[in-house]
């Protein structure tokens, strides 16, 4: 399949996801008792309180809010960064949805992410829903047959029909020899950032660099040549 694939219709993307409130202690009433049956699932010990477990909840689309959505587009030996992000979820959304609405709606158009089939791709979706966005055509799967799928995975391209094991994409970027982008924050420390230190800049610059890993990894996986860091544009 990325034998024949041309790589100008690919849209890398990575999100970054927190709980939505700050602390267990701020659930509402009516969502509070929601989220205690949802930890006794997660529980590791006997010992684990569902209050302990909240700083888990942003993996959720249930619980959980996306504050950075970071898009790049390979472009020649360039590769160009629009990020959406900021304290309101609905807005970022709906900048996304416009973006996907007005230039990745043809058949010939695909998104990519890491694990994004399992997590990005439907935790986007699911948030659009909550928040009364139509879903974009590349998104809207309801009907579609898997080969009609318009989403590619670097995560499930790496498993070759192997489904025994997760492989994380700070380790392909290190088998690979591409820069690692957890050098100064990674994926379990984005709630603090954001609820404690408030440093969205932080966390956006983080996702930017996920986003390029992944198409790194997929040109890597064409056997194309890396982007240069000097061919990095950010706005």
């Amino acid at each position: 399949m990325i034998e024949n694939l041309k790589i100008e219709d690919v849209l890398f993307l990575d999100i970054e996801t927190v709980p939505q409130y700050p602390e267990y202690k701020n659930l509402p009433d009516k969502i509070k008792p929601l989220w205690d049956k949802k930890a006794i699932r997660l529980v590791k010990s006997e010992t684990e309180t569902p209050e302990e477990l909240y700083s888990r909840a942003g993996i959720y689309a249930e619980f959980g809010k996306i504050i950075c959505i970071s898009t790049g587009i390979v472009y020649g030996n360039t590769f160009r960064v629009k990020s959406f992000f900021g304290d309101d979820e609905k807005i970022l959304l709906d900048e996304f949805a416009g973006l996907l609405n007005g230039y990745y709606n043809q058949t010939r158009h695909l998104l990519c992410g890491h694990n994004g089939k399992e997590f990005d791709f439907p935790y986007i979706a699911r948030r659009m829903l909550v928040h009364g966005i139509t879903l974009p055509k590349i998104l809207n799967l309801h009907g579609k047959k898997p080969w009609e799928i318009p989403h590619l995975d670097t995560m499930e391209l790496w498993r070759f029909g192997d489904y025994k094991s997760y492989t994380s994409l700070e380790l392909l970027t290190a088998i690979f020899g591409i820069p690692s982008p957890k050098d100064n924050i990674d994926g379990s420390m984005v709630g603090k950032v954001y609820w404690e230190e408030k440093n969205l800049e932080k966390i956006v610059e983080y996702c930017q660099k996920d986003t390029l890993a992944v198409a790194q990894i997929l040109l890597r996986y064409m056997g194309r040549p890396l982007i240069e860091e000097e061919n990095v544009v950010i706005p």
